[in-house]
């Protein structure tokens, strides 16, 4: 198999893993009319489920990431499958509340093995040039799994079966680990050099490139906003147009990430034209993107009918997905090659630790602020990012990217 074939299976069978890992996390969120009702659990416990499986993700991230640059990726995203599959089936088989907050805590363990290693085994596959394109392509199955999570297990709960839906995901986990194995077997990896990857000397590199540790904070902002919608947008349409679990599903997912598809895909592609002409061009896709959600947003949450609320839905999806797609291959343009799983990892640490307090605030908040107010509230964040953005890109990055790439 030639290089850009073995580089285009892989991504394949990354996608299709990862595809997987937001199928079971994101189902849980279209069921917590039938979460609230059986297991006698209340707006601020529903909070919770999101803000524990990301808070425990959270820290996990950092730890994968570091033993992603130091110890076999291969290995780990594999792992990670297996184990965030059974506990996938081990939540069809909670009695209360508590357990529930339980699997979530362990999902956040299994599925923080998984991301650093996934993106870095990309990223290494590909020249610097073809490295968003990749990298977005294997971010489009974080999309589809959010779609088909979400509308599965609204269908689910609303046929009393939502046990069930948990047990037929982790199964599809378990079963698809097989040959994701058998192909990953014969990837080849480079092996790290273990003396420049212990972890006081990879995070103080890191700490080093001011462009890198700027992305640790713009992260996070947007990032709320987007946990924001999935925790509880179909919550907020059910309640909002008197819609079923499955209509509300529909209507949540559908439209807001066929246009983050659109987005995602064409960030990376841009990115790669652009990058030719600018190597910040990630970054200003960047800036575009948080400049043109901002409305968007605002508008998801104060729109008077379905019909402006599934437009604005379109317009975050599509502006949100340049972002998306071109957060990590920025990064790594400014961190070097051994050290990216971790740059992952701490980037979705920051990420994770504001994207629960986004699923708990929205749990809090729903009967007094109210969620459209929250949603207002973060559109002025990502102006406010996107603001820091242009500063960093014009005081930080030629330095940051110099070091890295100083034949550039």
């Amino acid at each position: 198999m030639s290089k850009a074939k073995s580089a285009g299976a892989l991504v394949a069978f990354m996608w299709f893993a990862y595809f997987l890992n937001y199928c079971d996390r994101q189902a849980v969120f279209s069921m917590f009319p039938s979460l609230k009702a059986d297991l006698k659990m209340t707006d601020q416990e529903l909070g919770l489920v999101g803000a524990m499986f990301l808070w425990v993700y959270a820290f996990g991230c950092p730890i994968s990431g570091y033993l992603g640059d130091r110890f076999s990726k291969r290995l780990l995203v594999v792992l990670s499958l297996v184990v965030w599959s059974i506990v996938t089936i081990g939540t069809g088989l909670v009695a209360s509340g508590a357990m529930l907050l339980a699997m979530r805590a362990a999902m956040g363990v299994s599925e923080s093995l998984y991301m650093s290693s996934a993106i870095a085994l990309t990223a290494n596959a590909y020249a610097p040039e073809k490295r968003s394109r990749a990298v977005s392509l294997l971010m489009t199955g974080q999309i589809a799994g959010m779609v088909v999570g979400s509308n599965f297990g609204g269908w689910m709960a609303d046929r009393g079966q939502w046990r069930e839906a948990f047990f037929a995901l982790g199964a599809v986990g378990i079963l698809y680990a097989l040959p994701y194995f058998a192909f990953l077997r014969g990837v080849e990896e480079p092996q790290a050099d273990k003396a420049t990857t212990t972890a006081g000397i990879t995070f103080s590199a890191l700490a080093r490139s001011r462009t890198f540790m700027l992305l640790c904070l713009v992260f996070p902002v947007f990032v709320f906003g987007i946990w924001l919608l999935y925790g509880w947008l179909p919550t907020f349409l059910h309640d909002k147009f008197a819609l079923n679990q499955a209509d509300a599903a529909f209507n949540a997912t559908v439209f807001l990430q066929t246009a983050t598809f659109i987005g995602v895909i064409s960030g990376g592609m841009l990115a790669d034209a652009f990058y030719h002409r600018t190597k910040a061009a990630r970054l200003w896709l960047m800036v575009i993107g948080l400049a043109l959600s901002a409305p968007c947003i605002h508008a998801l949450g104060n729109s008077d009918t379905l019909l402006a609320t599934r437009i604005a839905a379109t317009g975050f999806g599509l502006f949100s997905g340049l972002f998306i797609g071109n957060i990590f291959p920025a990064a790594f343009d400014i961190v070097s090659s051994d050290a990216r799983a971790t740059a992952v990892g701490l980037l979705n640490f920051f990420a994770a630790i504001m994207s629960g307090f986004a699923t708990l605030f929205g749990g809090m908040w729903k009967q007094t602020l109210g969620i459209d107010k929250l949603l207002s509230i973060t559109a002025l964040a990502y102006l406010a990012a996107g603001i820091a953005l242009i500063i960093g890109i014009k005081k930080l990055f030629p330095s940051d990217h110099h070091t890295q790439n100083p034949t550039t």
